[in-house]
C-alpha cells in the first residue's frame, strides 16, 4: 500500500477510531478506467478481495456501495476530456482491519460529493448514490488529497461483527466444577 494508503487514510481518523495502516490485516487496490465498464471490474475485484478474506457474507453490501462510489467518481470527477483506455483516473482501494473494512475511491476531482435529500433522491433517476451508499455503510465521508496526490477520496466504513464465542468455550486453564 504504502505511501499513498497513508495519505490516503489519514482523514478518516476524524470522527473514528484511530485507524493506522500499517496494522491493516488486508489491503487491496485496483486502477479503474474511465468507461462505465469499470463498475463491473470493481465488483469482480471486491468479490474476490472479500472471499480472500473470508468475507463473503458482506459482498452484497460492500458491491452496492462500491458500485455507487465507482459509478459516482466516473460520472462526476472524471472530466470530460479523459482519455478512455489506458489512462486510469479512478483507483479502488479495499482494507481490512480486525473490526472494519474501509472501501475508498479515489479519483482526480476536489469537488466534495453531495448527498440528496432522501425524499428527493429516490425519485429521480439518479442522485441516490450517497443515499445508498449512508444506508448500506455503518459511515462514510470524504477528503481531499494533499501533496502528490490531487482529487479526492470518498470512503465508506463497514463494522466487522466478531464471532461470539460461546461460554465456556475460551481456551485457558480449567476451573473446578463444584457440586
Amino acid at each position: 500500500m504504502g505511501t499513498n494508503g497513508s495519505t490516503v487514510l489519514a482523514p478518516l481518523r476524524q470522527g473514528l477510531p484511530p485507524i493506522d495502516p500499517s496494522g491493516a490485516a488486508g489491503a487491496a487496490s485496483c486502477s479503474l478506467p474511465a468507461r462505465y465498464e469499470a463498475v463491473r471490474s470493481a465488483r469482480e475485484f471486491t468479490r474476490t478481495t472479500l472471499g480472500q478474506w473470508m468475507l463473503d457474507d458482506r459482498f452484497d453490501d460492500v458491491a452496492l456501495v462500491v458500485s455507487e462510489l465507482v459509478t459516482n467518481a466516473l460520472r462526476h470527477a472524471v472530466p470530460d476530456a479523459a482519455p478512455t483506455g489506458r489512462d486510469r483516473p479512478v483507483r479502488l482501494h479495499l482494507m481490512r482491519w480486525a473490526t472494519r473494512l474501509v472501501c475508498a475511491v479515489r479519483d482526480p476531482s476536489r469537488v466534495s460529493p453531495e448527498a440528496q435529500e432522501p425524499d428527493a433522491a429516490c425519485a429521480a433517476e439518479s442522485g441516490r448514490g450517497l443515499f445508498l451508499v449512508e444506508s448500506f455503510s455503518d459511515t462514510w465521508g470524504w477528503h481531499p488529497l494533499e501533496g502528490t496526490l490531487s482529487g479526492k477520496v470518498v470512503w465508506a466504513v463497514f463494522f466487522l461483527r466478531t464471532p461470539e464465542v460461546p461460554a465456556g468455550a475460551l481456551p485457558g486453564p480449567a476451573l473446578p466444577v463444584e457440586d
